[in-house]
């Protein structure tokens, strides 16, 4: 075929989509698409503290703040998490498998904090192991008038071709926005199985002394959904809680305390970098606010981390972190450079999917690009198209009271392929081995609009012909 016929049909066809999408919100820049939706610049309001979603349970010392995540390696173990504020209460967790008539009992540790002028009430964590894949169980915890029962469903049994469909919320507060967001994503017909939150929870450090009962108020405001499905934790710079002019030396003290995960399964030395397997994905959680450089515990465990990664086991590879590697938008521009620098290579020797983060309060997808050819020496410091790279997405729009960021950097660069400043929600949806449908899904007025999607063609399952195709199209 003539090229210049075909660049010309190309255009030609181009034309009606470019129409399109401008009608439809949206423009081209020098790189992707900037949308051209438009939110209020106000910054999000906090929710009243006599909101319902802040409610105490009802009962004397009732079980509240309850959540749950992963609490092994492989998906059939469970960490169920709760707050007994007045006293220790009871200590153990009562479940069972739906359709069974046999109960078990659990018991859980309990741990306290002080917090400048806070004390902490009694942090409940108990580990369950050894369930039934693909089960529905019920638990119960407290006692008396005042016991409180949910459910979970475990995940399907780690292979290369199961579905699975992942939520995804990051830096999410506890303003309006924040419930629409969370409203949202519960009313969402695709709405995932288990949450990959991607750091900055309850924004407790942006209150006189770090107030701590912030923390309290957001873990009873989640609670309606994180007590029936996993959330997998990613630390941000909003729970470093580093404050030495009140006396408070220890870093990310109010999380450690609140949010277990299993980082031992993973062989980590600590709970803000760790790994699970969830049907057939791996994810790696990265921690941005931690030391990473080489010779680090979290250098050393991510240099024995990807190797175990076993395709053929678990195709889809997936990785958390809160600040970006690749943003274009003023706020935090270029602040995950040198973690960028310091493992995109790694990202791309071994085929990253995509790299989920947080932090700029909008949204951003790119294209797989990479810039690992650069070095002092040789200056080539543009990102190129690469096949192997991970698609990086933003998605620090859940919510928080900080606003959006709407100030973007100009002309839109090569490697973003769409950006809006919106507060949003996405699911990523593992179809099988070969295919994933990722979706981000704007707050707009009282209904979520699917504003950006992208199929996902798995590396190690598809030849390069076929991902060139892919990509063409």
């Amino acid at each position: 075929m003539d090229s210049t016929w075909g660049c010309a049909r190309f255009f030609h066809l181009l034309l009606p989509l470019c129409l399109i999408l401008m009608i439809n919100g949206v423009e081209f820049c020098y790189g992707g698409i900037t949308s051209t939706y438009l939110r209020d610049k106000n910054l999000s309001l906090d929710m009243p503290l006599h909101s319902d979603v802040f409610s105490l349970p009802a009962g004397y010392n009732a079980p509240q703040q309850v959540h749950i995540t992963q609490g092994d390696r492989e998906g059939k173990g469970v960490i169920i998490s709760w707050v007994t504020p007045d006293e220790l209460g009871s200590s153990t967790v009562l479940y069972w498998a739906e359709d069974s008539k046999v109960k078990n009992i659990a018991n859980s540790t309990v741990v306290t904090y002080k917090y400048y002028d806070y004390n902490s009430g009694y942090i409940h964590h108990c580990t369950i192991e050894n369930l039934e894949y693909d089960t529905k169980y019920i638990y119960e915890i407290g006692d008396g008038s005042n016991a409180r029962r949910f459910w979970f469903i475990t995940p399907p049994k780690v292979g290369p071709d199961v579905p699975y469909t992942f939520g995804l919320i990051g830096d999410l507060g506890q303003t309006f926005d924040s419930n629409k967001t969370l409203t949202h994503y519960e009313l969402n017909p695709a709405k995932g199985q288990t949450m990959l939150f991607v750091g900055d929870l309850s924004y407790a450090d942006c209150y006189p002394n770090h107030d701590n009962t912030r923390w309290d108020t957001w873990g009873r405001f989640i609670e309606r959904n994180a007590a029936y499905q996993p959330w997998i934790w990613t630390a941000g710079n909003h729970e470093i809680d580093f404050v030495p002019e009140i006396g408070e030396y220890e870093p990310f003290k109010p999380y450690k305390h609140r949010y277990f995960v299993p980082y031992r399964a993973a062989n980590s030395t600590s709970p803000l970098w760790y790994s699970v397997k969830r049907a057939s994905a791996y994810i790696i959680v990265m921690s941005s606010y931690s030391a990473y450089g080489k010779y680090t515990p979290q250098y050393k465990w991510l240099t024995n981390e990807l190797p175990k990664v076993n395709r053929s086991e678990t195709p889809w590879l997936i990785v958390l972190m809160h600040a970006p590697m690749y943003n274009s938008y003023a706020h935090h521009y270029m602040e995950g450079e040198t973690m960028r620098v310091m493992y995109e290579s790694w990202f791309v020797e071994y085929k990253v999917d995509v790299v989920f983060s947080g932090h700029v309060h909008a949204y951003e997808r790119s294209e797989r690009i990479s810039n690992i050819r650069y070095n002092v020496v040789n200056g080539e410091c543009t990102p190129m198209s690469d096949q192997s790279a991970p698609v990086y997405i933003t998605i620090g729009d859940g919510g928080n009271q900080e606003g959006l960021v709407t100030e973007m950097t100009e002309p839109q660069p090569s490697y973003s392929a769409y950006r809006e400043a919106s507060f949003g929600h996405g699911t990523f949806e593992i179809k099988n081995k070969t295919h994933a449908y990722f979706s981000w899904h704007r707050n707009q007025d009282d209904y979520a609009v699917e504003a950006d999607s992208l199929w996902f063609h798995n590396r190690y399952w598809k030849s390069s012909e076929q991902l060139a195709v892919a990509s063409y199209r």
